[in-house]
C-alpha cells in the first residue's frame, strides 16, 4: 500500500487551471496540490514532485517531472482506464495524437514571472510578442467561484502575430473536428486543454472561435466536473468591432499614457485618438473601422535600398505604390531596388512593429535616417482627417492635415510629397473564360511574415562580448536560409570545401547515410534487387545516344576533356546519371525471357553541375545516392517495380525519417528526361514554406530498350524489346529531415536515424568523480546497447555537462541521461527527451527495455507532429484569384487541371504566379539563378484524388478539369 502525493508549481496560472481539469477528471484533485508560489522562471515552466509513501516499510521515494506536456500526461496516465491520454485500446499512435494536441496547445504561452507588490504578475513571451495579465493572489481579489478571462484581470492582449496565431491555431482545431471531440469517440486530454487554453487565448486576443471548435469549448468549459475542479470559466470577447459614424466623440479607453498621445498633448496638437478592432492590414483597418466623408486611414509601406537609403511611404488605402515609379520620382540615381524592409529594421528605426507602423512613427526616428514620402491627396481639399495609428493597430488618432504638418515640423521630419495614381483593382485579376468556376476554399495559414529572416544577403549576427559562438546565432522563423547553415555546420553534419557547390560529409551525416543504406539493402533483398556497381565515367556517343535524354542533362554535365597536358581525342562525361553507362550492359546480358527480371542497384556518386545556389544536402554539384535499373518483360511487370521502389521511398521518409509526403504522378513537363512516366513522393517543410521532391521512380517504357537494343526471345521464340524502370533516392533526404525536425537549438533527430540514439552524461562534482561515475555509467551503457540502442557515454573531462549537453543537443541526440550524485545514491538516472524537452526520472533497473520502448513512441510522435504542419498547409483552391495568395501564406494548393499534357498552361501558371508574387512582394524581380523562385510549379497529381465534381473546370484555363493536382513553390 502506498500513499502517493503530487505537488504541482508553475509559472503560469492557465497551466494550473489545465493541470487542474485533468486532475479532477480523473478523481486525483485530492491526492495534487497545487503550489500557490509560482515557479520564477524567463521561461515557460510546470514542475510536478511525485512522493511515494509506503505504509509498510515507511521509505519514501521521490521523483519530479519537468515541461507542461509531461505533467499532463503523468497525470492522466495516473489513472490510464479515463483514456484522457488516449483509449487503452487506441495504441501508442492515439497516445501521440493526443500529446500533440496539448504540445500544440501549450505554445500558447511562454510566460516569464516578475513580481509586483503584493500580487503575482506574469508577463507571457509569445514568439517575441509581449502582453501582460494580472493574476490576483490575494483571497480578496478572487471569486473562488469563477475563473474571469476580462479586463478586470487582465490587459487587453492585442499583438498582431499573436492574435494571427491564435487564429490558426482555432482554425486547425475546426479543421480537425469530425466529430464531437478532436481524439476518437470520447473526451481526451487534448479536448480539455486546448478548450481551456485556447479560450483564455482568445478571450485575451479578442480572436473569434469558429463554430465547431466553439461547441466543443462550450462542452468542455460546462462539464460539471470541470466546473468542481477550476470554477466556472467566463470567456469574455473584449475586441468588439468598432461600428463609427464618426471619429468625433469616440475615445472609449485611457490613452493617456500613449506617447504619441502625450505628445501630441505637448504640442497642444488638437487629436482624437480612439480604440477599435484589431487590424492586421490596410485592407482589415477599412473593413473594421469605417469612416465618415472627409476622413481616410493610410496605407504605410517601410521600404529599404541598400543604396538609398530607407523610406517610409504613407497613401490613401486606394493609392498604388509601384516600387519602380516611385524611384524615378523621387529621383533616386543609378540602380534601384526598393524592397519592404524586415521587422527588426522597422523596429530599430521607428520602434514599432509591422501592423502598426504610420506617419506618426516617424516621432522615434532619432537618427533622422528615414525619409518619410506622403501622398498628396491627403491633404487634398476634401480631406478633413487623417487617421494614423498611434503606435499600435488596436487603435487610431485622427488628426487635421494641417495639424498632421505641425506635429512633423515640431519632431524635425521633413516630408516628400508626391503624386500617387490611384489603384486599378483588377490590375492583377486573371482574364478566364466566363465558365470559369467561382467558388474557391477559403485561405488558410498564417500570412508569412516579410522579414529579413528571409533575405538570402543579411550579414550574420555578431556575438556579443564575452560569449561564444557554440549556440546557434540563428533563429528557424527569423532566418530559415542561415538557420539552417548554422545546424549543419555546428552540428558538425558537414564542412564546406574549396569548390562550390561541393561538400564533405562529416561522420556524424555519414552515418545517417550509412544507416539508410543498410536499411534500402534489406528491403531491396526482398524485392529480389541485387547491387553492382559501374564505372564514373560515360563517353560522348553514349550519353547523347537518347536525345531527350541528353537534352534534359546536358547543362548539368560535367566533362573530361585532359589528361595531363594532352587533351582528350573525345571528351568524357562524369556520370549524371547511369542509364547510358548500364544499359550497354543490359543489352550484353539480357538475351531470353530466362534472364528477365534484371533487377540492379547501385551506391554511387554522381555529379550535376548545378548553375543555381546550391545548398548542402539539397542542391550540390556531388551528391550520393542509390539507382536501380530494372529490365521486365511486360510493361505491367515494370509498373509494378516502379510502385514498389517508390513505396520504399515513401516508408523510409515517413517511417525511418519520420517526414510525411505526397506521393503522386509528374506531369509532362516535369517528369524524367526520356521516361514514360515519373512517379515522386514530395515533402513539405514548415519552415521556409516550400515543397521539395522526396525521391522519383520512373517507368521508362521501351525507349531506351531501343537506343540500345536490349531484346530478348519470348517463350514464343519472337523478338521483344525489355520494358525499364529506373529510381533513385538521395542525400537530399538527409536535408529535409534536417529542415522539417530541427529547432533553435540545432538538430531532432527521429530515433531510427539517429546516428546514436541516447548519450549519457556525467555531471562530476566534488560528491562523484569520474572515477565514481564511470562503473555506473559503463553499466547503464551496457544495458542500452543489450537492448539494441545506440548509445555512448560521454566521460570526456575536459568538457564540463553544460557544454556536452549544448553539443548533444546540437546533434540532435533523442535521449540525453543525466548521471548525479543523487542518481548514484538512488540507484536512478534522469532521461531527458530531445525533441520535446521533458524530463524524466527512472530507476536504472531494465532502464534498456524501457527506453527501447520510449525512442518508438518518440518516433510516432514526430511523425504526427511534422505531418499536422504539413496538413495545416494543404489547401483546395478552385479559382485563380486565390491561388497566390494562397501560396503567400506559405500553402501547398491543389487544384483542378485539364491534365498533365497541357505543358503550356503549365508554364503559363508557373509565370504568371512569379509576376503575381513579385507585385504583391513589391520587388522588380528575381534572380534567375535562385534555387527558391516566388514562382509555383506542379508536385505531383496525388495518388489519392479528391472527389472531382462533374462540370468543374480547370482553375487557370477554363478548360474541363480531369484531375486534382498540387501546387507548390518548391526547392
Amino acid at each position: 500500500m502506498a500513499l502517493v502525493i503530487r505537488t504541482v508549481s508553475t509559472s503560469h496560472p492557465s497551466a494550473v487551471t489545465a493541470l487542474k481539469a485533468l486532475a479532477g477528471i480523473v478523481g486525483l484533485s485530492d491526492s495534487i496540490t497545487f503550489s500557490a508560489e509560482p515557479v520564477k522562471s524567463e521561461s515557460f515552466a510546470v514542475e510536478m514532485c511525485i512522493t511515494a509513501k509506503n505504509a509498510f516499510s515507511g521509505t519514501e521515494l521521490t521523483h519530479s517531472i519537468s515541461g507542461f506536456v509531461a505533467c499532463a500526461r503523468s497525470i492522466c496516465m495516473a489513472v490510464p482506464e479515463f483514456g484522457l491520454w488516449g483509449q487503452i485500446d487506441g495504441g501508442a499512435g492515439q497516445q501521440a495524437i493526443v500529446e500533440n494536441w496539448v504540445e500544440t496547445a501549450s505554445a500558447l504561452i511562454t510566460p516569464a514571472y516578475v513580481t509586483a507588490g503584493d500580487k503575482g504578475t506574469y508577463l507571457f513571451d509569445f514568439q517575441d510578442q509581449i502582453f501582460i495579465a494580472i493574476f490576483l493572489t490575494s483571497k480578496s481579489h478572487c471569486d473562488p467561484g469563477h475563473v474571469r478571462c476580462d479586463s478586470t484581470t487582465s490587459t487587453t492582449v492585442k499583438d498582431t502575430l499573436y492574435k494571427s496565431q491564435v487564429l490558426a491555431f482555432a482554425e486547425s482545431v475546426e479543421k480537425a473536428l469530425s466529430s464531437t471531440f478532436l481524439v476518437g469517440d470520447n473526451v481526451s486530454a487534448a479536448d480539455i486543454v486546448v478548450s481551456i487554453l485556447l479560450a483564455t487565448a482568445a478571450s485575451n486576443t479578442g480572436a473569434t472561435i469558429p463554430e465547431a471548435t466553439t461547441k466543443l469549448v462550450e462542452t468542455i468549459l460546462g462539464n460539471s466536473a470541470i466546473v468542481e475542479a477550476v470554477g466556472k470559466i467566463v470567456v469574455i470577447s473584449i475586441d468588439e468591432p468598432a461600428v463609427l459614424a464618426s471619429t468625433e466623440g469616440t475615445t472609449g479607453a485611457d490613452f493617456s499614457m500613449n506617447e504619441i498621445v502625450k505628445k501630441l498633448d505637448e504640442m497642444s496638437i488638437s487629436h482624437n485618438t480612439f480604440a477599435h478592432k484589431l487590424s492586421l492590414k490596410v485592407e482589415e483597418l477599412v473593413a473594421n473601422v469605417p469612416l465618415p466623408a472627409g476622413e481616410t486611414h493610410t496605407k504605410n509601406l517601410f521600404f529599404k535600398d541598400k543604396k538609398h537609403g530607407i523610406f517610409l511611404v504613407c497613401v490613401k488605402p486606394e493609392s498604388d505604390v509601384n516600387t519602380k515609379a516611385l524611384g524615378k520620382a523621387l529621383k533616386l540615381e543609378g540602380k534601384v531596388n526598393l524592397r519592404l524592409a524586415n521587422e527588426d529594421l522597422l523596429m530599430e528605426k521607428l520602434g514599432v512593429k509591422t501592423g502598426c507602423v504610420g506617419l506618426l512613427s516617424m516621432i522615434n526616428n532619432v537618427d533622422k535616417d528615414v525619409t518619410l514620402v506622403l501622398d498628396e491627396s491627403l491633404f487634398a481639399d476634401d480631406v478633413m482627417k487623417i487617421n494614423s495609428h498611434p503606435l499600435t493597430n488596436n487603435a487610431s488618432t485622427a488628426l487635421a492635415p494641417a495639424d498632421v504638418k505641425k506635429f512633423l515640423d515640431n519632431v524635425g521630419v521633413e516630408a516628400v510629397f508626391l503624386p500617387f495614381a490611384t489603384k486599378d483593382a483588377n490590375a492583377t485579376e486573371v482574364k478566364v473564360p466566363d465558365n470559369h468556376p467561382p467558388q474557391s476554399k477559403s485561405l488558410k495559414g498564417q500570412q508569412q511574415q516579410k522579414t529579413g529572416g528571409q533575405q538570402k544577403n543579411k550579414d550574420k549576427k555578431s556575438s556579443k562580448k564575452g560569449e561564444t559562438l557554440l549556440a546557434l546565432q540563428w533563429k528557424k522563423h527569423e532566418n530559415f536560409a542561415m538557420w539552417y547553415s548554422d545546424v549543419i555546420v555546428l552540428s558538425e553534419m558537414i564542412s564546406y570545401y574549396d569548390i562550390s557547390g561541393c561538400y564533405i560529409l562529416r561522420p556524424w551525416s555519414y552515418k545517417i547515410w550509412d544507416l539508410i543504406q543498410h536499411w534500402f539493402n534489406g528491403e531491396m533483398e526482398k524485392l529480389g534487387v541485387e547491387n553492382a556497381y559501374f564505372p564514373l565515367f560515360v563517353s560522348q556517343d553514349r550519353l547523347e545516344k537518347e536525345k531527350d535524354h541528353v537534352e534534359g542533362f546536358a547543362p548539368e554535365v560535367a566533362w573530361v576533356t585532359r589528361s595531363g597536358n594532352d587533351e582528350l581525342a573525345k571528351p568524357i562525361a562524369i556520370r549524371p546519371t547511369s542509364e547510358t553507362i548500364m544499359y550497354p550492359a543490359f543489352s550484353d546480358w539480357i538475351k531470353s525471357h530466362r534472364d528477365l527480371p534484371l533487377k540492379l542497384n547501385q551506391w554511387s556518386n554522381v555529379v550535376r553541375w548545378e548553375f543555381k545556389d546550391p545548398t548542402p544536402f539539397l542542391r550540390s554539384r556531388e551528391f550520393l545516392w542509390q539507382e536501380g535499373h530494372t529490365a521486365h518483360a511486360t510493361y505491367e511487370e515494370a509498373d509494378a517495380m516502379v510502385m514498389e521502389a517508390l513505396d520504399l521511398y515513401r516508408r523510409a521518409y515517413e517511417d525511418i525519417l519520420a517526414v510525411p509526403v505526397v506521393p503522386g504522378y509528374k506531369t509532362e513537363k516535369e517528369k524524367f528526361a526520356g521516361g514514360h512516366q515519373t512517379t515522386t513522393v514530395e515533402a513539405y517543410i514548415a519552415g521556409s514554406g516550400r515543397a521539395i521532391q522526396g525521391a522519383t521512380s520512373h517507368n521508362l517504357g521501351q525507349n531506351f530498350g531501343k537506343m540500345f537494343n536490349i531484346n530478348f526471345q519470348d517463350e514464343n521464340g519472337k523478338s521483344q524489346i525489355a520494358w525499364q524502370t529506373s529510381w533513385g533516392f538521395t542525400t537530399r533526404a538527409i536535408g529535409v529531415m534536417i529542415m522539417v525536425h530541427g529547432d533553435d537549438k540545432g538538430l531532432v533527430m527521429p530515433p531510427r536515424i539517429a546516428p546514436q540514439q541516447a548519450v549519457i552524461v556525467p555531471i562530476v562534482s566534488k560528491k562523484m568523480t569520474y572515477e565514481e561515475a564511470k562503473p555506473y555509467c559503463e553499466s547503464i551503457l551496457k544495458d542500452l546497447q543489450d537492448a539494441g540502442i545506440r548509445a555512448k557515454y560521454d566521460d570526456r573531462n575536459m568538457y564540463n555537462p553544460g557544454w556536452k549537453y549544448n553539443h548533444w543537443e546540437q546533434k540532435g541526440v533523442p535521449l540525453r541521461i543525466e548521471v548525479g550524485p543523487r542518481d548514484l545514491e538512488n540507484k536512478e538516472a534522469r532521461v531527458v527527451t530531445r525533441y520535446n524537452g521533458e524530463k524524466e526520472d527512472f530507476s536504472v533497473d531494465g532502464l534498456g527495455s524501457l527506453l527501447k520502448e520510449k525512442l518508438e513512441k518518440i518516433q510516432t510522435a514526430m511523425f504526427e507532429k511534422a505531418k499536422e504542419a504539413r496538413d495545416q498547409h494543404l489547401v483546395q483552391v478552385t479559382d485563380w484569384k486565390d491561388f497566390v495568395p494562397n501560396l503567400e501564406l506559405n500553402n501547398l494548393v491543389l487544384t483542378p487541371w485539364c491534365g498533365p499534357e497541357h505543358q503550356d498552361w503549365e508554364e503559363w501558371v508557373k509565370n504568371k504566379s512569379r509576376e503575381e508574387s513579385l507585385v504583391a512582394r513589391g520587388q522588380e524581380g528575381e534572380d534567375d539563378r535562385t534555387a527558391t523562385s516566388v514562382a509555383a510549379k506542379t508536385l505531383c497529381i496525388p495518388f489519392k484524388q479528391p472527389e472531382l465534381p462533374e462540370g468543374t473546370k480547370c482553375f487557370a484555363s477554363g478548360k474541363p478539369a480531369t484531375c486534382w493536382v498540387l501546387w507548390g513553390r518548391s526547392y
